[in-house]
């Protein structure tokens, strides 16, 4: 592949195809824990009928690509995402990594016993031939770790997505929340080598102080600003206006992490469609003054920048 194009579910991607690109969003998770979860718990034309107005909903304004963040053991099923991508024109991409976050109720056995370079090797073969024989290849690393100074297991987690990058050039997204897990992280990944710009800060609006992030966002790492499907859009704008104040909107990505067919749940359960950053924040963010352009650097330009597969040492 390509160094100017990502990996979608349908195949490569011009990065500068991407168009208004949505980072952190779910089709379906399945919060069973690893030790239950198949996708036979699941229907996949079920989901489909469910799920395909809100992506034609999200299509309509504008959105060209989506990231689904579901990692392996919560429910990351590629052929879903191949058939809505087929139905919609919509890009997906998909990931590889696992999931230590929530006392590590997603993580399968092996990830207790295994090498950080075994993990890497499991995520490699994903990178290069595909997942479980689909021949669909993941277009970034998604791993969880806690909300504190990072544990020797999901410390392995960081050390195996920084191998895994620094093989496949694909971009580190982990579930974070709070500055002192995304330092620690960034402090481990810089012992590994890898440059922080190969890092996104997932959930980094859980942080209340505003100088971390924009202390992370010096550092070279992404700051994602991704529940925005879910609460006040009005709690994320002091967050942006002190990135952007800072000189740095150009390391801010925004997402809804919306979603979320729930099997077991009676019709997949409440689904939070991927319209409010088009229908309310940016119109909030223009009435404070921002102008398009700046709206494009969010939406389009970032995630270019963000997920162009390419190998980031530390120098």
């Amino acid at each position: 592949m390509a160094n100017d194009q990502v990996q979608t579910v349908s195949g490569p991607l011009p990065v500068a195809a991407m168009g208004k690109t949505l980072v952190h969003e779910h089709v379906l998770v399945d919060f069973i824990g690893a030790g239950q979860i198949n996708d036979q718990r699941w229907d996949r034309s079920t989901v489909i009928k469910k799920v395909l107005p809100y992506i034609r909903a999200a299509k309509q304004l504008g959105i060209n690509t989506m990231f689904d963040c579901t990692p392996a053991y919560l429910g990351r099923d590629p052929l879903l995402l191949k058939a809505l991508a087929d139905s919609t024109g919509m890009n997906f991409l998909t990931n590889t990594g696992l999931y230590g976050a929530v006392n590590n109720k997603y993580l399968p056995a092996y990830a207790f016993t295994e090498t950080a370079r075994q993990l890497a090797d499991r995520w490699i073969r994903e990178a290069e031939a595909g997942i479980d024989g689909t021949g669909i290849r993941p277009g970034f690393i998604k791993i969880g770790v806690g909300d504190s100074l990072l544990t020797p297991l999901h410390r392995k987690l960081v050390e195996a997505a920084a191998m895994t990058h620094l093989r496949t050039g694909l971009t580190i997204c982990s579930h974070t929340g709070p500055a002192i897990a995304a330092f620690d992280e960034i402090k481990v990944l810089q012992h590994m080598g890898v440059d922080p710009a190969a890092f996104v800060w997932v959930h980094a609006q859980a942080e209340k102080d505003l100088g971390a992030l924009v202390k992370a966002a010096k550092s070279g790492a992404w700051i994602s600003l991704d529940g925005i499907g879910w609460g006040d859009v009005s709690e994320y704008l002091p967050k942006i206006s002190a990135l952007k104040d800072a000189g740095l909107l150009r390391k801010v990505l925004i997402s809804h992490d919306a979603g979320w067919y729930k099997p077991g749940e009676y019709d997949g359960g409440d689904f939070n469609g991927f319209t409010n950053i088009s229908q309310q924040l940016f119109p909030a963010l223009l009435s404070k003054g921002y102008t398009q352009k700046d709206l494009d650097t969010l939406l389009i330009i970032n995630p270019a920048r963000a997920f162009l597969p390419q190998i980031k040492k530390l120098k």
